[in-house]
Formats: structure tokens, sequence, C-alpha cells
């Protein structure tokens, strides 16, 4: 089967923490400490353009090293050309550090972020003295300007509403010659959202968003208006009539669509998926 030019695979579902999380004794992680099946790794893309030769990854998590692994037997002749980051939340950035001496030692990786995160990393060891030693490249970037990867890829940051505790936060559309992505793993809040959810992602042809809980209480230990995410069942009415490919990603291990029967249930119910590490879109 010929493999297509231009894809973006995903590299993991989960929110930051993983599934399973660690210290958790949640049924979902209790599960998947005996069934490696049930195990998921943080929310990550990974973007080929097979025409230079070039990969990107889309959130540098705390499962980098294996989901660069991944990523190379995806696109054996691909060398990872740079990493685009949403946000400084722990599962986004943190496997920058395995890009130190310590680890990759890699030289000048472009690193495309807000001028937030780009003040965060310069201003904050140890990224600083990933700056310092020239291990990463910092490309800043701002959102609804355009940033050509490749001749092919091109990436539009999009600004969206989620807790400041270090930067702000960007979405991604992420398109080819022929098809678009959206990628949001991250929002407190829609209506808080300059866009109307059901006419952006019209717009494009895939679009995989926070699902990082499902419904209220889910969290019954916190108040979970602190961790602020739209619920799944909130997301879903609000989708109305979606043509796209809908998927929820980010999802926390306290989630009930980490288990098959719930989110085949949701399938049903409304045509929309949990991604699954492995899938491939062509863009």
């Amino acid at each position: 089967m010929t493999q297509d030019r231009v894809e973006v695979i995903l590299l993991g579902t989960a929110q930051d923490g993983g599934v399973p999380q660690a210290g958790c004794l949640c049924n979902n992680c209790q599960v998947a400490r005996t069934d490696l099946t049930q195990q998921h790794f943080v929310t990550s893309l990974g973007l080929v353009d097979r025409t230079v030769g070039k990969s990107w990854l889309v959130d540098c998590t705390p499962d980098f090293g294996h989901q660069i692994d991944v990523l190379a037997q995806f696109a054996p002749d691909c060398n990872l050309a740079g990493i685009l980051i949403t946000h400084a939340h722990i599962g986004h950035y943190l496997g920058l550090a395995q890009l130190g001496a310590e680890a990759m030692n890699s030289s000048l990786m472009p690193i495309y972020v807000s001028e937030s995160m780009s003040e965060f990393l310069n201003s904050n060891a140890p990224w600083c003295q990933l700056v310092k030693q020239h291990n990463i490249d910092i490309v800043t970037i701002e959102s609804g300007g355009t940033t050509k990867l490749s001749p092919v890829i091109s990436v539009e940051p999009v600004l969206v509403p989620h807790r400041k505790d270090f930067t702000d936060t960007f979405a991604f559309v992420i398109s080819g010659q022929n098809n678009s992505l959206f990628y949001c793993p991250d929002i407190d809040d829609w209506d808080a959202w300059q866009y109307d959810l059901s006419e952006f992602v019209n717009k494009v042809d895939v679009a995989l968003l926070d699902g990082t809980f499902y419904g209220d209480g889910e969290l019954p230990d916190r108040d979970m208006t602190a961790v602020s995410h739209p619920f799944v069942s909130d997301t879903l009415k609000r989708l109305g009539d979606a043509k796209c490919d809908v998927r929820f990603v980010h999802l926390n291990h306290t989630n009930p669509l980490l288990r098959k029967h719930c989110a085949h249930r949701m399938y049903k119910d409304y045509m929309a998926k949990v991604g699954s590490l492995g899938d491939v879109w062509s863009l």
C-alpha cells in the first residue's frame, strides 16, 4: 500500500499525567497497571512530510522518548525537525528536558512557542540551560499568523482561554495541500473563546478536541471548577451536525471514555470518537 506523503499521526491521548497516573488507585489506573493495552501516553501529535524527509512533534510530553520512537517507526526516513508547544503545563513541555546534554544533546532544535512561552523558557531553569547550551532554538510564533514548516505543511496558532499559570495557551490549525486538522487539547470554556465551536470545526477536516472530563463528579475529592475544562457531554451538544472527523484527546485517567463500551456508545449516539495511539490522517 502506498503511503501518503504528508500525514499526521496521533502519539498519545491522555491528560498530562498519563494512564496509569502516578499514585492513583482509581479503577482505570488499576486496570492499566496489569493490562498494557489500557495504558495511554500523554497527548501529542507527529507531523510528517515525506517529500522533504522531515517530521515535527506537537507538544513535548513526559512520554517524549516513547513517542519519538513511534514517530521514527512510522516515518523512518523523516528526521525530527522541530517541536511545537501549546503551553507550559506539565504534559506539554516537560519532554524538552530530554533534548539536553544528559540525553539527546540536540543541536539548535527549533521550538515553536508563543511569546509568553518563550519568556518562560528563557527565564527559568532548567529550560534556560537548553538555550544557553544551544540544544534548542526558540522560534516565537503569533496567534493568527501562519508558520510554514515545509513547502506543504503550515501551522496557524489560535489563542484559547486556559489557566495562565505560567503562559498563555495555543491550539493549532495544521494544514497541508488537501486537508486541515484542528488540535485543541486544552481550553477552559467554549463560551470564553472568540469563535463558535460548531462553525469553527466545520472549516477543518479533522478536529482533535479537549476531552479531559466527560462530566461532573469525576474528581470526587477535588473542586472541578479549579481545573477548568469543558465537559465532553457539553462539547457534544455544541458540535451539532459537525461534518468533520471529531475525536476527543487529553482524557483524564478518570474519564469513563477510556472504557471501550463507553467510547462506542458515544460514537453510536454522536458520531464522535475517542482518539487512539496510531490514528493517522492525510493532509
